[in-house]
């Protein structure tokens, strides 16, 4: 018994392990999104000649391209946020799911005990 609940806890460390891993990848994509919101609001106040920076060098557009590239970027960004946000919930939940068969194992392991 006490070698099955070993093992879960072990398995719900790695979920856990997994859950902070992804959570860092979606700040990151989550700070790219408002990196990209940013430019789209200064983009609406830009009067005149635009650029764009592209591997460390600043490239001249038009503000119509610009803009559609920036929204185009946006949508796959928020793809991938909400394809993290459903694999979050998945990771959550088997984990949740870990945790009260520990507990259930805890608590049958200390009543055989007495």
């Amino acid at each position: 018994m006490a070698e099955d609940i070993n093992q879960k806890v072990g398995e719900l460390q790695m979920l856990e392990g997994h859950l902070q891993s992804f959570l860092a990848q979606k700040q990151a994509i989550q700070m790219e999104l408002n990196e990209i919101n940013n430019a789209l609001d200064e983009l609406k106040s830009a009067d005149g000649e635009v650029y764009k920076v592209n591997s460390g060098f600043m490239i001249k557009s038009t503000k119509d391209k610009l803009k559609k590239e920036l929204d185009e970027k946006k949508k796959l960004v928020d793809m991938r946020i909400d394809a993290m946000e459903k694999q979050e919930k998945l990771i959550e939940k088997d984990a949740a799911k870990l945790r009260d068969e520990i507990n259930k194992a805890v608590s049958k392991s200390e009543k055989d005990k007495k």
